[in-house]
Formats: C-alpha cells, structure tokens, sequence
C-alpha cells in the first residue's frame, strides 16, 4: 500500500471523508471472512430472540432482553440479526450465515485476527500521520449487508452515538472486505458537512424507562441530491469524520457487502460522555492503537 501524503490529509480535513483503495490485502480480506465464518458456525442463538410472544409482559421482558443484550455488548462480541430471519422459537427460517446483520462490538480487542488488523503497522501509520497522539480504539464490527434484506442505513453522524467533548475526536476506519458497489449498498456521503457540529444524540435512558436508549435532538431533513456515492474496491479503507453525514442504501443485489468497521478516539483532553450507549469496563477498558 502506498503512503497515505499529506495532500490526501488535506482532502480529509475538507471532505470528512477519505477513500484509500488497496489499503488491505486481498489475503487480509479473506482471513477476516474466514474468521468471521468461523465465530457464526459457532454461533448461540442469543435467549433474547426464543421468547415466544403471549403477554404484554413477556414482550416488554423480551424487548429488554434485547436492549440489555446491546447495551452491554461494548466488551463482548454478539450477534445481530436481520428483522424477519428467525421465528418466536428462535429457529432460522433462512441459513443463519445470511441472517446476521452485524456482529460487534469488541471484535478488536477478543479476535486474535481482527485485533492484529486494528492494530496493524499500516493502521498505526496512517494514526501518526493523522497527527493521532493517544489513539484508544473505542469499537469494532462486522457488517454483512446480506443480499436483498441488508437493510438501509439512513443518513447520519458517528458523533451522534459516540460523543466526545470537544467534539471533532472520533474516527471511523470502514473496510471493504467485497466490492462496495451502488448496487449492493456502498457509502454515500455529503462532502464537507462535518463542519457543522451535530444535531443530536442517543444517550442512554433513564434506569426504569421502557427503552435503553432515547435520542437528543432531532434528525434534519438531508437533501439527497447532495449525497456522493463512495463505490470502493475490496481492500479498500474509508476514513470517516465523526461528524460528517453519511448513509448507505438498501442492498438489493444479489451479492453481500461484507465490511468490517472501527472508530478510534483521539484520548488526549478528550471526555468520552458517561450518557453514551457505549461505555469502557473494567474488563475492557478502551485498548490504545498504539
């Protein structure tokens, strides 16, 4: 991979978002997809998902099963699943491999392969140059983006649920680990739009409230027309701002966007909010890149 130069900075600092291809392997590619196909052969179906509907109750226990299930998924590596892939039994109705939305969110940091990638030379090199002082990896995941259900993600800010005071600290690394083409769901972004702060927040609710999260803020109404698409080959990394808008459409295709993605906070004079979804522990407390 060539070095990342300091034009190509520049145009992140403008843009909020920066598109390096070949940034990987095609051998890494395959080493994460393999691994990734290892974790789900293996794979419990979560108790949250087999509760068999009958009282309101039962489905209130049931939706904080599954809130409680990714509120304390930050240090643990979990499975999320498509809507409409599983029956009130918890049995498949397709092949569980094409079921799962995403796993996450502590790859990096209990995956011997993927925290070799997180922390790769490449990685940390890119960090530096980034001008990166106390780089803390505060995330990871695995995105299938399934062939005709990978949903849609709809526009929106990383700062949003990964809020640091001052803002402008966090950092997404996305990596394609296929072809991320217009029609199996690629990025798309509004260039430049990392400038204007953020409009609002998920924070964690109140202990004794019906949900484990509830937004701060509204959403604006983004104009469409002002959206790029980032096709991007396998191998190549996205460099998203914390702050800049971004979306991806549904993937009506018949191939899958497998991508794996984590954001890395910049510690130095940085508070990483108590109201955050996400929060360290003491079992992982945030792993530094470097």
């Amino acid at each position: 991979m060539a070095s990342v130069t300091q034009q190509q900075i520049q145009k992140f600092h403008e843009d909020g978002f920066l598109v390096l291809e070949n940034f990987f392997t095609a051998e890494e590619c395959d080493s994460m997809r393999n691994q990734i196909g290892r974790i789900v052969a293996e794979m419990e179906v979560p108790p949250h998902c087999r509760t068999e509907f009958s009282t309101k109750e039962e489905e209130q226990l049931q939706a904080q099963g599954s809130s409680d299930y990714f509120l304390t998924s930050g240090d643990k590596i979990r499975f999320f699943f498509e809507k409409g892939v599983l029956d009130e039994r918890g049995n498949f109705l397709i092949p569980k491999e094409k079921s799962i939305s995403k796993i996450g969110h502590a790859l990096h940091a209990y995956d011997p392969i993927f925290k070799q990638i997180t922390h790769s030379t490449k990685v940390q090199e890119l960090g530096r140059k980034l001008g990166l002082e106390r780089p803390v990896v505060v995330q990871s995941m695995y995105i299938f983006k399934q062939p005709g259900i990978g949903g849609e993600v709809t526009p929106h800010q990383d700062a949003t649920f990964l809020h640091t005071e001052p803002l402008g600290r966090i950092l997404g690394f996305w990596i394609a680990l296929e072809d991320a083409t217009r029609e199996n769901g690629c990025l798309w972004f509004i260039p430049g739009s990392h400038t204007g702060g953020i409009s609002r927040r998920m924070v964690r609710a109140a202990s004794g409230s019906s949900t484990c999260v509830e937004f701060v803020g509204s959403e604006p109404a983004y104009d469409d027309s002002q959206f790029i698409p980032l096709p991007i080959n396998k191998g190549g990394l996205i460099l998203i701002h914390g702050e800049v808008v971004h979306k991806s459409e549904l993937n009506s295709s018949e191939s899958s966007r497998h991508a794996f993605t984590f954001h890395v906070m910049e510690a130095k004079d940085t508070s990483w909010s108590k109201e955050n979804w996400l929060q360290p522990t003491p079992e992982l407390p945030f792993p530094s890149l470097y």
